[in-house]
């Protein structure tokens, strides 16, 4: 039987990357970090000098089919890590810079055509797990269970801000309260795939839910649609 496939969309900070690889280890399927990729062209657009006031997208665009965004297993922790040019990036495409202008690269129609149709190959076998912003609506519209998630963008900043201090980077509360807030009206307002969720995906405010119950409850999802599949083939 094909494995299902699982959307997770949501705003910024609501642990959707978190959720996704521990379903994904607890089912036994493949994780795949779509945000990571996005930031991964950000990276490369910063690092090019890409990005000013706007992103450059006419040079960006010139650029892209012969970048190379991957992933790779890291022995120590299990986890897949975004490589850029063959090289892993995963501790720097998570710095404050990054995030300042990822909204807006990923919302360049070149970027997301690329990422989208490397994404959608990834998938085609089923047995994934995929979270971002567009994927139970764009990305993966036929994904057998799909999850959205958000959460007070106070308690998403303040989420973040500890994420940040933890790995010794000097930020202010405000400074990423105002990040949330401004990648939260990019994502929703853009153009090309904007954030929104899916008439059929299942909502998860986890602004007063643990982790683990919020796991519970989206595992005990994915195994009832699961069961449902095994009894319909």
């Amino acid at each position: 039987m094909k494995k299902i496939s699982i959307a997770i969309d949501g705003y910024s900070s609501t642990g959707k990357s978190t959720l996704a690889r521990q379903l994904a280890r607890e089912l036994g399927y493949i994780y795949i970090d779509t945000g990571a990729m996005y930031r991964a062209v950000t990276l490369f657009a910063l690092r090019e000098g890409l990005i000013g006031e706007e992103p450059d997208e006419p040079a960006l665009e010139k650029r892209l089919a012969a970048l190379e965004i991957g992933f790779e297993r890291n022995d120590e922790t299990g986890r897949s890590e975004v490589t850029l040019e063959g090289k892993n990036v995963e501790g720097e495409i998570r710095n404050l810079d990054v995030s300042r202008y990822v909204s807006q690269i990923a919302a360049l129609g070149a970027v997301r055509e690329k990422l989208v149709a490397q994404q959608q190959a990834m998938a085609a076998q089923g047995g994934v797990v995929m979270d971002g912003r567009d994927i139970g609506t764009v990305v993966l519209p036929e994904a057998d269970l799909k999850i959205f998630m958000t959460a007070s963008p106070e308690i998403r900043a303040n989420r973040r801000y500890k994420e940040l201090l933890d790995r010794g980077e000097q930020v202010r509360y405000e400074e990423v309260l105002q990040n949330v807030r401004d990648r939260d009206y990019i994502d929703s307002n853009r153009e090309i795939s904007p954030l929104r969720k899916a008439a059929d995906a299942i909502e998860f405010d986890n602004s007063d839910m643990g982790m683990e119950e919020q796991f519970e409850r989206i595992h005990a999802h994915a195994l009832r649609v699961i069961d449902k599949k095994k009894g319909a083939s």
